[in-house]
């Protein structure tokens, strides 16, 4: 199998590669790059050296695209959008993006968060791609949008409580690494500013809410009150941690529900006492602990940003699209200590 990577120069895009050079049914991988074409991918990634010599390649997203399986869009908000009509003119068999262009359907909230779709048109094509979720339900979908990663470990953390009797709408409170930024540097991501520190960012305006409050709706059947996602700046690198707070009238199956949602998905892993963030750096895994008492539920849920909140999700979605096993390339053992 052929894939191709379009924007791989970035954290995610190093992460895709990182998998997709290991993944047992892809034979070849080529590496597209602006900022960096020409350059070793191993000078850049010096993480991926001993796993390829190849350069990144100065093409156009449509040669990229063309004889390709599979293109992904490692591309920054926006970027998707623009280069999408080119990519599916090629005619690849999937294509997965893992920007925010194509997460949203409902307009209005889309507008809300993102302002102005700049490809309509695009959107239907797209299928929403919470693998651990939808499972084998994306099995034949040809376009694939990949959840953001706060979207991602909120929605695990909600997804069993979806027919559960709620007092009110459930609150998370999330904290993130310094690699969530991006490769670009930044001043909320510079290291002086990051380390030894701890803030709130994009109070009741995170994009990602976006994503939660679609998700959320389509479960529960309700325009009403959203989950409630507030999200933080950690002094660490990698990872998020997330907790979910919630009134039950029923507390007393809520930790249950979860075991009996997640029963036989290889990347959730549903443990007896709340997870460190530190035990799903750099592997697929979602680790969530589940506990009920007075009428209330604490859920702790942990991810890596890069692998479960992006890479790695787009990679388990592309085995479901196109009906390989879904743990292929993706048995990744994280470092530790980290």
């Amino acid at each position: 199998m052929k894939a191709a990577v379009i924007g791989a120069a970035g954290f995610v895009g190093g992460e895709l590669l990182r998998i997709l050079l290991q993944h047992p049914e892809v034979d070849s991988v080529v590496a597209t790059s602006r900022s960096q074409a020409g350059q070793a991918v191993g000078a850049v990634h010096p993480q991926l050296a001993a796993l390829t010599s190849d350069r990144f390649a100065e093409l156009e997203p449509e040669a990229a695209a063309a004889g390709a399986d599979v293109v992904f869009l490692a591309l920054e908000h926006g970027e998707s959008a623009r280069l999408a009509p080119a990519v599916f003119a090629a005619g690849p068999g999937l294509v997965v993006d893992l920007a925010a262009d194509f997460r949203v359907r409902d307009a209005d909230l889309r507008a809300r968060h993102y302002g102005p779709h700049p490809a309509p048109e695009l959107q239907d094509r797209f299928r929403y791609a919470l693998a651990d979720v939808e499972g084998t339900a994306l099995r034949g979908a040809a376009a694939l949008a990949v959840p953001g990663c706060f979207a991602t470990a909120a929605a695990l953390a909600l997804w069993p409580l979806a027919g559960a009797e709620l007092a009110a709408p459930p609150v998370l409170f999330a904290v993130t690494g310094s690699s969530g930024g991006g490769v670009k540097l930044r001043a909320s991501a510079h290291h002086p500013t990051r380390a030894h520190n701890l803030f709130a960012y994009e109070v009741f305006s995170h994009r990602h809410g976006a994503e939660v409050a679609e998700r959320w709706r389509s479960w529960t059947g309700t325009n009403g009150a959203a989950p409630r996602l507030t999200v933080h700046a950690g002094p660490f690198v990698r990872g998020i941690y997330l907790t979910l707070h919630a009134r039950l009238a029923d507390p007393a199956t809520a930790a249950s529900r979860y075991a009996e949602a997640y029963r036989g998905r290889p990347f959730v892993r549903v443990m007896d006492a709340p997870p460190e963030l530190t035990h799903v750096v750099g592997t697929n895994v979602t680790a969530l602990h589940a506990a009920a008492a007075d009428g209330e539920i604490l859920v702790m849920a942990a991810i890596d940003n890069l692998v479960k909140g992006a890479a790695g999700q787009a990679v388990q979605a592309m085995n479901l699209a196109l009906g390989m096993n879904e743990d292929a390339g993706l048995r990744l053992a994280g470092p530790f200590p980290c």
